[in-house]
């Protein structure tokens, strides 16, 4: 009636009864391999499987064996590792999106500042950088062992000095404590810079773009 024929039928089920048989030894191999290395990801676990899979004849690609890894319930999920380096929920000044209105024309026109964060083997590490927004070029650095506003002016500094003209500079950053902080706004004072701050936590994330300017 359905237009398959019972040897059809019976094919059929014998590839689902193989198929299952050779899904069982790649389980097998991936828990003796997770005894030693709970962690190990799927990638990882391919490449160090493909030379049995050949030695046996097992055809699985990668995309099938996270398939089935996900059947069975063995994807490692991956641990949180996050470090949050914004903090705007601060008493102190905050300063209005002058990037609404503005687009840089020039090189040295914006100045975007941010912080993010390089993890060793020893602790976390705390990267301030100067990204000019007309060039994308980073224009001041700090690598620091922590978030102080001492450490992430310094980044500022390198960028304003190196500068090679005297014409009107935005700084933009996100609402951050450290770029709020009396020593920071000095420092924009000193220069005769003016300070601009992101509505979001983004602040590479600019009005005229569909897309951020770093990834």
């Amino acid at each position: 009636m359905l237009g398959i024929s019972r040897q059809a039928i019976y094919q059929s089920q014998h590839r689902r009864e193989v198929r299952t048989k050779v899904l069982s030894q790649v389980k097998s191999l991936v828990l003796d391999i997770r005894k030693d290395m709970p962690r190990i990801g799927t990638r990882k676990l391919y490449h160090l499987l493909k030379p049995e899979f050949d030695k046996l004849g097992i055809k699985i690609g990668r995309d099938a064996l996270f398939a089935y890894l996900k059947t069975e319930h063995l994807l490692i999920r991956p641990k949180k590792n996050y470090t949050k380096t914004t903090n705007s929920k601060h008493l102190l000044k905050k300063y209005p999106n002058l990037l609404k209105t503005i687009i840089p024309e020039r090189p040295e026109h914006v100045f975007v500042s941010d912080i993010t964060y390089i993890k060793s083997r020893e602790k976390t590490h705390y990267l301030s950088l100067v990204t000019d927004a007309y060039s994308r070029k980073i224009v001041g650095y700090k690598l620091s062992d922590n978030m102080n506003a001492e450490h992430v002016v310094k980044a500022f500094n390198m960028a304003v000095k190196n500068r090679g003209s005297n014409k009107e500079l935005i700084h933009h950053s996100d609402r951050g404590l450290q770029y709020c902080a009396s020593i920071y706004q000095k420092a924009l004072k000193k220069y005769n810079v003016r300070p601009s701050m992101t509505d979001g936590y983004d602040c590479y994330k600019m009005p005229w773009q569909n897309v951020s300017m770093v990834s």
